[in-house]
């Protein structure tokens, strides 16, 4: 009788918990406010007054990764007031903390597919342009995107036993990219969003997220590169006084790519963000960002991966050039400094952006680097390499670098004139040895006079080392006969001539 008519008696709903400050901190899993409480589908079927179909239940701490089966399906917002809605979506955030092990589709499917749901429904109301993000919320999505997006990826072995340089590997892709893919649209939507106020946000969205939003560009993943770069880029326009962190951070990449590791999977998608940073810098110039372009770009173009990158490099450089043209001469000596000794391909990559320097270069910069300049071009025209012989003597192929040559051809045409020659006489390539003969060709009808004074001079030079070529023979066999007349005493060396090495067949 007593049971009965306890159980008659109006239960007391369970109030929610709430911290003493609303900014907690997402990197420990600790509570955001007691507005993170879960709303679930009121299992009674008896009406309440006041809210009929939402109960309330205590707020809980970021789910564990061995939590799984504990998931269940939150109200919709449209089942909810408004004065609600932004509590539920707290709570929907806090639900979407659970991970889970996405190397087994068969282990929590229905778990999995209700967090997915809950995913896709929290950003279809961020898209609604709901009323302003409160801080809990803030807290809540900077919580919700440590705990999926936040994680230390495995070593790349592949990168580690070639040095990156074999292109043609397939790309690996994440198993739980279904689930990531929707965390990233959510947290892009949301920093775009002009409900979430940038001076609440930045205290949140700190240097700390930042830099862990920045070793997510070392995912082995393209389509998680992709994402993490639209949000970055978002993230930089949006909270102005992280830009200089922001910049020094990638900076830090670079370095210890360039000078430790060699290996990154995401220098061309951060290459990327700053070549529209580049393009929004103000004039003048500021001194660190000229510094940025002498210590971190051109330095880029050392590693033997250059080609995985080499085009946005390329880009932000010539970025620099349009901003400030005087840059031009420095950019080449840079170049000349890196340039690649044994390695073709990175040679002709080097004579492309060399072209497109050349393209925007004025004629004061262009002659204080014209002499080591043409030398090293030289002895690209020299190459028994046919691509890099070939891809030189294309520049010739561009009106502003012949324009530039034959105004400064007194100094250039000595320089290039032996490489020209011996590449006409004995070059073994074909394709080689026309593009030569058209360059002479041109050089002639430009100034026949320094053509023949410098053909003379060749000439001269050749004679020259042909006779000193025949001295030194002279000098080595006058050595050979006076050291073959010494006696052999002790530990004396002995002369050993080519006569006394022959073997008779």
């Amino acid at each position: 009788m007593l049971k009965q008519i306890l159980s008659r008696l109006p239960r007391k709903s369970v109030k929610s918990e709430a911290t003493d400050s609303p900014r907690a901190d997402f990197r420990t899993g600790s509570v955001a406010s007691g507005n993170g409480n879960h709303l679930r589908a009121n299992s009674g079927n008896s009406p309440s007054a006041g809210r009929s179909n939402v109960a309330k239940r205590t707020s809980s701490a970021v789910f564990p990764a061995s939590v799984g089966a504990g998931i269940e399906p939150l109200l919709p917002f449209k089942d909810v007031p408004n004065g609600e809605k932004m509590n539920l979506f707290v709570s929907k955030l806090s639900l979407c903390c659970v991970t889970f092990d996405f190397n087994d589709p068969s282990k929590n499917t229905v778990e999995k597919d209700v967090k997915r749901q809950t995913l896709i429904e929290l950003v279809d109301f961020v898209a609604s342009a709901p009323a302003r993000f409160p801080e809990p919320a803030i807290v809540a999505m900077c919580r919700m995107c440590a705990a999926n997006l936040f994680r230390v990826f495995p070593p790349n072995y592949r990168s580690s036993s070639n040095g990156g340089e074999n292109d043609d590997d397939e790309p690996m892709f994440d198993p739980a990219w279904p689930h990531l893919q929707i965390v990233y649209e959510l947290l892009l939507k949301f920093v775009t969003s002009s409900c979430l106020d940038a001076k609440v946000a930045k205290k949140y969205m700190d240097h700390y997220f930042i830099l862990r939003l920045l070793d997510l560009f070392d995912s082995e993943d393209p389509r998680e590169r992709e994402c993490v770069k639209t949000i970055m880029h978002r993230i930089y326009g949006k909270f102005m006084v992280h830009r200089p962190f922001l910049r020094k951070s990638i900076s830090n990449i670079f370095y210890r790519f360039v000078f430790e590791t060699e290996r990154h999977n995401g220098i061309a998608e951060l290459l990327e963000i700053f070549g529209s940073v580049i393009s929004g810098f103000a004039l003048p110039m500021k001194e660190e960002h000229k510094i940025f372009l002498w210590r971190v770009l051109i330095p880029l173009h050392k590693p033997k991966s250059l080609g995985v990158y080499f085009q946005q490099l390329s880009y932000c450089v010539t970025q620099f050039m349009e901003k400030e043209p005087k840059l031009a001469s420095t950019v080449i000596k840079g170049l000349l400094k890196y340039w690649p000794i044994t390695n073709s391909q990175k040679e002709v990559m080097f004579l492309g952006e060399l072209e497109e320097i050349l393209e925007a270069i004025n004629m004061a910069e262009f002659q204080k680097v014209m002499v080591p300049l043409f030398w090293r071009i030289g002895c690209c025209i020299s190459s028994f390499h046919f691509q890099v012989a070939e891809r030189a003597l294309f520049l010739w192929n561009n009106d502003h670098v012949v324009d530039l040559i034959a105004h400064n051809r007194q100094v250039i045409l000595p320089i290039l004139f032996p490489a020209l020659e011996r590449n006409a006489q004995s070059h073994w390539n074909q394709a080689v040895l026309n593009l030569t003969l058209n360059v002479r060709k041109i050089f002639s009808e430009m100034d026949d006079v320094l053509f023949l004074s410098c053909h003379a001079q060749f000439r001269e030079d050749q004679s020259n080392l042909i006779l000193a070529a025949e001295k030194r023979k002279e000098a080595w066999e006058h050595l050979e006969n006076a050291a073959s007349l010494q006696p052999i005493t002790g530990n004396t060396a002995v002369l050993v001539t080519p006569l006394a090495t022959s073997i008779s067949c």
